[in-house]
């Protein structure tokens, strides 16, 4: 069952709704679904607004928008490895060598899909089961409340609670977690390709199921109710979010 995250979202005051990354088996309960163009480049951020209407963009092995996503999150190669690595070096400039960008590659798998839809949008309670991350979009300031809230029950030894990893926009909701199963954080929302199609002001905290857990946990113990964030928020009073 999805933990309640309403007290958490009203203390950080976040009013766009949460986004789930979903592997599921079945789409009808996603409805209304929004899907990529066959055979059209789309970005999966491009779908914001669509989310933010209540919308779920759906993508599969054979309709999945961009080349990233594909390959990323579909298993999909859509073009030689040759030619994958000269784009993403030579023309878009994001590793100084091929030799770095190989090695790149070569250290991030893919996420591996375990039923045949992939669904981003609006959370969905009923589906919690199928969940993989769970994104926060956030302003600078609730993206601070929540990189602490990663931390409260973290300690030294522990894996990373909070990693800003290189990647696109799509990887960093999934692909980008060495394990989905441990409690971890990935500042997003960085890859300059797909940040036209969000507001300026806008980041990414996207966090696996057990960090989505321990957030929704935050307890009158914690920050949340302490007099750093009142001061944050006096603040901030008065000027516009």
């Amino acid at each position: 069952m999805q933990p309640d995250a309403s007290a958490l979202m009203e203390k950080i005051g976040l009013e766009s709704p949460l986004i789930g990354f979903y592997d599921a088996p079945e789409v009808e309960p996603f409805e209304p679904l929004v899907v990529p163009e066959p055979g059209k480049w789309s970005c999966l951020f491009a779908y914001y607004k669509q989310w933010l209407c209540g919308k779920t963009l759906h993508i599969t092995k054979d309709n999945f928008g961009c080349g990233g996503a594909g390959y990323h999150i579909c298993g999909v190669q859509t073009r030689s490895r040759e030619d994958f690595v000269r784009f993403l070096a030579d023309e878009e400039g994001l590793k100084s060598s091929h030799a770095l960008m190989n090695e790149w590659l070569d250290s991030n798998k893919g996420y591996m899909q375990e039923h045949g839809h992939i669904l981003v949008g609006p959370a969905n309670e009923d589906q919690y089961e199928y969940l993989k991350s769970m994104t926060f979009l956030v302003d600078p300031d609730q993206l601070s409340m929540l990189a602490l809230g990663a931390q409260y029950d973290s300690a030294p030894g522990d894996a990373l609670p909070v990693i800003a990893p290189f990647g696109s926009g799509c990887m960093q909701l999934v692909s980008c977690f060495a394990d989905l199963t441990a409690p971890q954080a990935i500042v997003g929302a960085t890859d300059i390709a797909m940040r036209q199609y969000l507001p300026p002001e806008i980041l990414a905290f996207t966090v696996t199921k057990p960090m989505f857990e321990r957030l929704c946990c935050l307890d009158k113990g914690s920050f949340l109710y302490k007099s750093f964030l009142e001061r944050l928020k006096k603040a901030r009073k008065g000027k516009d979010r």
